[in-house]
């Protein structure tokens, strides 16, 4: 894995990169004593992964994050432990390293990182993706990637900027939206039946007038997409 080193201090920067040659797997190949010539560096360059200090003069680490775009994984190396919760909020924060920082805790922060790399590939917004097999969906929560079957999945319901995907047994909020997921979705199991609601349709119970009934959950079907539902329908 290519990985740069962005921190102020020299002594902290010589420090991770000991620790990176401890690891054969992962290959050093710039080190940046300011955030803004890293940024220009990303612009050029395509690595796997920056080991980040937060607090620096002018441009912190917190605000390199915010700034990247498509960022690649990142590894928070600090002294200050007030910050750790809220670095969870960003998506591309994989781990947070406090300095001074361990040989054992490194391996373990690295050995996360090789564990997310392994993980299923997941979609553009990398909240959602798919199993080899096409039987699974696996979801980001919480840091999690969770696999769902997609044969227990019932309803997805649109709420803004998050999905509810629910299953007979459990409900999971995700940031994405009905269309990436419906992506994702086999058309002959998944239809959209109205802007907020994908359906499954091997779980309905009953239709009656503009909404069918599953499980508990009674969904709306829009005029436009009802044509489509009863066609799709094995009906008598």
């Amino acid at each position: 894995m290519n990985c740069i080193i962005i921190d102020d201090e020299a002594a902290a920067r010589a420090i991770v990169a000991q620790l990176c040659s401890k690891i054969s797997e992962l290959d050093v190949i710039a080190e940046f004593d300011n955030a803004i010539d890293a940024l220009k560096f990303l612009n050029q360059e395509s690595i796997d992964i920056v080991f980040l200090d937060i607090h620096m003069p002018g441009f912190s680490g917190v605000d390199f994050v915010q700034t990247l775009k498509n960022p690649p994984k990142v590894v928070l190396t600090t002294s200050d432990t007030n910050f750790a919760i809220a670095a969870y909020e960003y998506e591309c924060i994989v781990d947070y390293l406090v300095k001074p920082i361990t040989l054992e805790r490194f391996q373990k922060s690295f050995q996360k990182l090789k564990n997310i790399t392994q993980l299923p590939p997941v979609g553009p917004s990398k909240e959602i993706g798919e199993s080899a097999s096409g039987e699974d969906l696996y979801i980001n929560i919480d840091r999690r990637l969770i696999k769902l079957k997609l044969n227990e999945l019932t309803v997805i319901e649109a709420k803004g900027d998050y999905i509810d995907i629910k299953t007979e047994k459990e409900v999971y909020h995700v940031h994405t939206t009905l269309k990436k997921i419906k992506e994702k979705l086999p058309e002959k199991v998944f239809m959209q039946i109205h802007r907020s609601f994908i359906i499954n349709f091997s779980k309905i119970i009953d239709i009656e007038d503009n909404s069918v009934l599953i499980g508990k959950n009674v969904i709306p079907i829009s005029r436009s997409n009802r044509p489509e539902l009863m066609r799709r329908l094995n009906l008598l």
